[in-house]
């Protein structure tokens, strides 16, 4: 069934969306300013995946670039529908509706822009289930569609078609490539498919999941009742059903740089019991990637590793870490389709160069 997504519920998506992010997918607080900028008092019609007519034709949009960069470097916020326009010329076949390629961070509010520029509408689903920091990383390559042609627009209307045929990643490095000499970011649309593509490929219904776990953790608060236990109970009837807490404590270190077009690091969480005298440690390339506690692994890709406000449950970016900020760490883990051997190849621990195997949160590793 669809439904109308209107400037009122976007401060509760950017908060559900910053927490399925996993600390990365750009800042969805300026996406949100900048589709409350162009969508004034009208609504976004949001398709449910399964009400999809199969031949429907659905290009994907986003940005891409290291989260960093958007501290700096705000969007003109034309690119997004340069791209689709772009792409759509390309393929000589205008698109039936636009869809996220990730559901976190900025790359959930992308789309919106193009369908409130547009009238288009846009699909509940994506092909991460959370954000990555490649464009090969999608369920979409996983299960079978092609990331190319892609078209890539910058703000001041460049316009970039790449064709690499069925290699998604050669794809990613060309893509790379360009947006860095943009400036660090570019949007792109990419991933064309049809209807019957995304019901098979696509991570069902997370725009709604998140714009309800956004909710959810503002309305605990406002009923002075945990954000915490909300969150869990808001995940616990979806594909993300199992929330583990991970560690508490205080950030006692970051290191963050800029490279290749990644935001790469680290964070270590000291902890608030005065028993507890080992750190957490957080590895990350644009999201977070995989926490360990005197080098055991609790938590590692392609499961979600979020860093919350200790009092409000508010998201933390992996570039809004500082010092001193007390925090918890929770663990949520991924849908099952995303646990595949196959999926674990495209996004999983080893595609990361990680040694440790992958987990799966709730087991308690």
């Amino acid at each position: 069934m669809s439904w109308q997504l209107s400037a009122g519920d976007l401060p509760d998506l950017a908060r559900g969306a910053t927490l399925l992010g996993t600390g990365g997918g750009g800042d969805p607080h300026i996406g949100r300013m900048l589709v409350e900028r162009v969508l004034g008092g009208g609504t976004v019609t949001v398709l449910d995946p399964d009400d999809l007519d199969d031949d429907m034709f659905v290009i994907p949009t986003a940005q891409m670039g290291a989260p960093t960069v958007m501290i700096e470097k705000v969007p003109a916020g034309t690119e997004p529908t340069l791209a689709l326009r772009t792409l759509e010329e390309h393929l000589g076949r205008t698109a039936d509706a636009t869809m996220p390629i990730e559901c976190g961070g900025i790359n959930s509010m992308i789309p919106l822009i193009v369908a409130a520029e547009t009238g288009l509408p846009v699909v509940d689903a994506d092909g991460m289930g959370r954000a990555f920091p490649e464009l090969s990383m999608e369920t979409f390559a996983v299960y079978g569609v092609h990331g190319s042609p892609l078209a890539l627009a910058g703000e001041r209307g460049e316009q970039v078609i790449i064709d690499t045929g069925t290699d998604n990643q050669q794809m990613e490095w060309l893509a790379r490539g360009n947006a860095i000499r943009l400036g660090g970011v570019g949007h792109i649309a990419e991933y064309s498919m049809t209807g019957a593509d995304v019901k098979r490929t696509a991570v069902p219904r997370t725009i709604s999941m998140a714009l309800a776990v956004g909710r959810a953790i503002r309305e605990a608060r406002e009923a002075n009742r945990s954000p915490f236990e909300a969150i869990a109970a808001t995940l616990s009837t979806t594909l993300y059903r199992h929330v583990r807490e991970l560690f508490v404590g205080k950030i006692t270190d970051v290191e963050r740089r800029t490279t290749e077009g990644f935001a790469r690091g680290r964070a270590v969480v000291s902890s608030s019991e005065p028993d507890e005298t080992d750190d957490l440690e957080i590895s990350f390339q644009n999201e977070n990637l995989v926490a360990r506690l005197r080098g055991n692994v609790l938590a590692i890709v392609p499961d979600l590793i979020c860093v919350v406000d200790i009092e409000s449950g508010e998201p933390i970016t992996t570039e809004g870490l500082r010092y001193g900020q007390r925090v918890r760490v929770l663990g949520i883990s991924t849908p099952d389709m995303m646990r595949t051997a196959t999926a674990l190849d495209a996004f999983g621990p080893v595609a990361f160069g990680l040694g440790e195997p992958f987990v799966p949160v709730e087991s308690g590793g």
